[in-house]
């Protein structure tokens, strides 16, 4: 049977399968990494399991000279490497596409699909005739396999070597072997394999001045630059990068150069509760502290979180989503801990959150969770999550305002008190709910008060008297409320075309959603967006929603927790709602996003629009 090949250039999904600990993870950043170098956007994703090695790892790769950055869904080409996994992998491939595998112990007809192209290389036999040593053999045989696909492909070999040759800049006893693997790749693929696969990586500058960076590193740049000097934090997957990379850019950037000694301080505690316990004592001492963490650490942080709201002491939470409940998926990702984290810990509290969708944001973001903590003297959380986190994307180049300055919200000095200012802690004299408050030592007799996480009455003065209680929980509430006009406001991308339908999304959701839109359209649905930026919720989410018959809410959830809030907190009406929800710990797809809107309007008899040809 002929099957016709999928032919594209420059736009093509490309998916390794391998086995975590195999070496492949160089390789496979390599090949990446080249199609940047070539100008074309690539947007990598590493699945890899919480095991060390042993287990099946991907490393999927988008290429989209239009930009697109969200997973497609589907792959064009597979290169399976990994026996356990052959025929799921099989299975993601789109009909007329193409499957790589080494072919040095072939495989019956059987154990492949029809519809698909089989291209096979003996990468082993290749690899054990040029080297000797097993682990060598094991590590050249995914170099050799790059120089194969390069040659597949189109990409520029010079352009590859010259990413090698940075890779083992200084260390020439790697760097040789290295490139003579690439180029047993290329000389074979070049003889046995020419035109054995449609997909085309083509020069273009596309890429432009964008970065390419992973979240967790820009958004411990982010608190560099937004002031934080302290870091507690307890490893945890996916945040433990955070803290790491703090405190290779502070030993750059934050080291008196006269005495050499550290401006910073960085604890890694013996849990996630004694963490997020000393960046509530240094907030609570005027210093700008954060801790980086993941859901479990969430739960475990609870009982600080809830002093440090109900004593108003500034705290930056780094929350790096994963899959829960428990243990959950440690090495995959989601968007669950919206509720715990806008809720977390006893009694009534909520919290300030930020939906960054790339590593700019997650730059800006955490710098400006750090101004509001201070201004709203409260916990106040970065909800970023594993896909943006642990992975590369390329963003906006990052950009700071050297005339910007910390803003250390309402801080009474020694000079305010000698002149007479009133001094209550916990009294809101501007009518926006957040009271003064004083750093310790600020004045030998004034302004003392004493911390609490009982109740009290405006004065810092243990109270259990009901007024006193009310007074306190109403004028919490209208601080958060106040939140509204300091947070980032939400950003909407109207349809091109007039729209029934809305969308609301957020955080890592946002590329996938930027295609989804795109392909809708095309199809004649035309849906307006609303990517949320930020709780608590803006007044110009309830008119969107009210401006639409049905308003679509993607998340990477099970149980709609940013469909609840919407509820819960904009007073939106749930029969407005419809929940589009994907929760198995892969990234969400444009095509999944597409397909579940499509079926949707469908169901609802809404006929697409039919746009003139000559139009």
């Amino acid at each position: 049977m002929s099957v016709k090949r999928i032919e594209a250039v420059n736009d093509f999904v490309i998916k390794f399968a391998n086995v975590n600990g195999s070496g492949s993870a160089s390789a496979n950043e390599l090949f990446a990494r080249a199609f940047l170098r070539m100008g074309i956007p690539v947007s990598p994703r590493n699945i890899f399991p919480s095991n060390i090695q042993g287990l099946p790892t991907w490393y999927e790769v988008r290429v989209s000279e239009n930009g697109w950055l969200g997973r497609r869904g589907g792959c064009d080409l597979m290169v399976a490497m990994n026996p356990q996994t052959w025929a799921q992998d099989l299975k993601e491939i789109d009909p007329g596409g193409y499957l790589f595998y080494d072919n040095t112990k072939p495989l019956p007809k059987s154990r492949f699909r029809e519809d698909i192209h089989v291209v096979g290389m003996p990468l082993t036999e290749i690899s054990n005739s040029a080297y000797t040593l097993p682990r060598e053999r094991q590590l050249f045989k995914n170099i050799i396999g790059l120089g194969a696909l390069a040659a597949l492909i189109g990409l520029e070999p010079e352009v590859i070597a010259e990413l090698i040759g940075e890779q083992y800049k200084g260390k020439e006893k790697l760097l040789k072997p290295n490139l003579n693997a690439l180029q047993l790749g290329l000389n074979y693929a070049r003889e046995h394999l020419k035109d054995a696969i449609g997909l085309k990586a083509k020069r273009a500058y596309a890429v432009g001045e964008q970065i390419f960076m992973e979240g967790n590193a820009a958004t411990a740049l982010g608190c560099v630059y937004g002031g934080a000097t302290v870091c507690a934090w307890y490893p945890i997957t996916p945040s433990s990068s955070v803290a790491e990379a703090f405190t290779n850019y502070c030993s750059k950037l934050r080291v008196d150069k006269d005495t050499g000694k550290n401006k910073f301080a960085i604890i890694q505690a013996e849990d996630e509760l004694a963490s997020i316990g000393i960046v509530t004592g240094a907030g609570w001492n005027g210093a700008r502290a954060f801790t980086a963490t993941s859901g479990p650490g969430i739960s475990l942080m609870s009982e600080f979180i809830g002093l440090a709201y109900f004593a108003e002491i500034p705290a930056t939470i780094i929350d790096v989503q994963r899959g829960g409940p428990s243990t959950g998926m440690p090495t995959r990702t989601q968007q669950s801990d919206l509720l715990a984290c806008a809720y977390a810990s006893h009694g009534d509290t909520k919290h300030v959150l930020l939906f960054p969708e790339d590593p700019h944001e997650c730059f800006t973001m955490a710098a400006d969770c750090l101004d509001l903590a201070e201004r709203l003297q409260t916990p106040v959380f970065l909800m970023t999550d594993l896909d943006i986190g642990m992975n590369h994307r390329l963003c906006k180049p990052l950009k700071w305002d050297d005339a910007r300055r910390y803003d250390r919200g309402k801080v009474m000095t020694a000079e305010m008190l000698d002149a007479g200012r009133e001094f209550a802690r916990y009294k809101d004299l501007d009518g926006d709910g957040i009271p003064f408050r004083t750093y310790p030592g600020t004045h030998e007799s004034k302004g003392a008060y004493f911390t609490r996480g009982t109740s009290k009455n405006p004065s810092a003065i243990y109270s259990e008297a009901g007024p006193d209680y009310q007074y306190n929980m109403q004028r919490l509430l209208k601080k958060h409320d106040f939140a509204k006009t300091l947070v980032p406001k939400p950003l909407l991308t109207p349809s091109r075309e007039p729209a029934r339908f809305g969308a609301i999304y957020y955080g890592s959701t946002s590329p996938s959603m930027n295609e989804a839109l795109e392909s809708l359209a095309q199809q004649g649905i035309f849906v307006n967006a609303l990517r949320v930026r930020a709780f608590p919720f803006a007044d110009e989410i309830q008119d969107f929603v009210h401006s639409h018959s049905k308003v679509f809410v993607i998340e990477q959830n099970r149980d709609a927790q940013m469909k609840t809030l919407l509820v819960n907190e904009a007073h939106i009406n749930p029969a407005s709602l419809v929940s589009i929800l994907h929760y198995d710990g892969a990234p969400i797809t444009a095509r999944f996003i597409t397909k579940e809107i499509s079926e949707i309007a469908a169901a609802l008899n809404v006929r697409p629009i039919k746009r003139d040809k000559a139009a």
